[in-house]
């Protein structure tokens, strides 16, 4: 499939797939479980509409999702006490696996949910999101069901940007167009035709997964896509229009260090794909530039991306 019609042809809106009673159907008819899992840390202002938006259209008034829970990084804002009321299952990244090096960031809570997740279609959708709806899941759930041939579903969106406390409709999503989607263009160009591919809403089938590395951090996103890409080709990958998606932007300076583990994470993949030499080992310290009380301070951060396994590869999960 070239890149033209694999756009036309695995582009979709989530107004296809809003019969929900049809993708119950289909579901059941296809002997499938599908779970939900919101990655967590101090989101104690949105994950409890997130769940309950979840909980009742699609748990209890239709029967899409079988299981819906957090994985959390140890939050200390209430987090787990409004997850907890809203019915959701909690799961705890560090106690997952815990004889692997220790690794933090959003790549290593998605990797280690696997290990707990039933679902045979998994879903991950972020817990900041202000404006959440059902279609949020159906869009990205619904490909899956509906098409055999897809096993990765990216959701895609404008992404407002606030500016105090006015929003303005477009200006989001500036790692991707600074950071991501020029490597893309230069070095895999087939994944340029990807609108978001640092969303945060994602659904993929087990089988397509587990055989798969995941890496730690903000690379988790890219690394996947890749890493699918070459595995199962364009054609597994498609992505869902939801429309809008409000939540808290960050600023530059976090933005600045998200870049530094997504190249990271680049620049492993364009060496093992023989695209680029790399001959030295890239550094993990990133250093940041402040004024502070009118002097410039140099302040830095470790920023390490670490490479998990395929999870199949995991003898606990192959056991469990």
């Amino acid at each position: 499939m070239d890149r033209r019609t694999w756009f036309e042809k695995r582009t979709y809106h989530h107004g296809q797939f809003a019969d929900i009673d049809a993708l119950v159907a289909m579901k059941k008819s296809q002997g499938l479980k599908v779970s939900v899992c919101l990655p967590t840390l101090n989101t104690a202002s949105t994950v409890g509409e997130t769940i309950r938006v979840f909980r009742t259209e699609l748990v209890e008034r239709h029967d899409l999702i079988d299981q819906l829970c957090i994985i959390d990084s140890r939050s200390t804002d209430g987090t787990i006490d409004i997850a907890e009321a809203e019915g959701a299952q909690i799961f705890f990244d560090d106690e997952i696996l815990p004889g692997f090096e220790p690794g933090t960031g959003k790549g290593e809570a998605l990797w280690k949910s696997l290990f707990v997740l039933d679902g045979d279609i998994i879903a991950w959708v972020d817990s900041d999101i202000e404006n959440i709806h059902p279609r949020f899941v159906y869009g990205i759930v619904g490909p899956l069901l509906a098409d055999l041939d897809i096993g990765y579903v990216k959701a895609f969106y404008e992404r407002p940007l606030k500016d105090g406390d006015v929003l303005k409709p477009t200006g989001g999503g500036r790692v991707t167009e600074l950071t991501v989607r020029p490597a893309f263009n230069l070095f895999y160009p087939d994944l340029a035709g990807l609108i978001q591919p640092l969303s945060g809403e994602y659904a993929g089938r087990r089988s397509v997964l587990e055989s798969v590395p995941f890496f730690t951090g903000y690379g988790v996103e890219t690394g996947l896509l890749l890493d699918i890409y070459r595995e199962f080709g364009l054609g597994c990958i498609a992505q869902t229009d939801v429309e809008i998606r409000v939540h808290h932007n960050q600023t530059i300076e976090s933005l600045s260090k998200m870049s530094f583990g997504i190249m990271q994470t680049l620049l492993r993949r364009l060496e093992r794909d023989g695209k680029l030499e790399i001959k030295t080992e890239p550094q993990t310290v990133y250093n940041t530039i402040k004024r502070d009380d009118g002097d410039y301070v140099m302040r830095q951060s470790d920023i390490k991306v670490i490479e998990r396994p395929p999870m199949r590869s995991v003898p606990e999960y192959r056991e469990r």
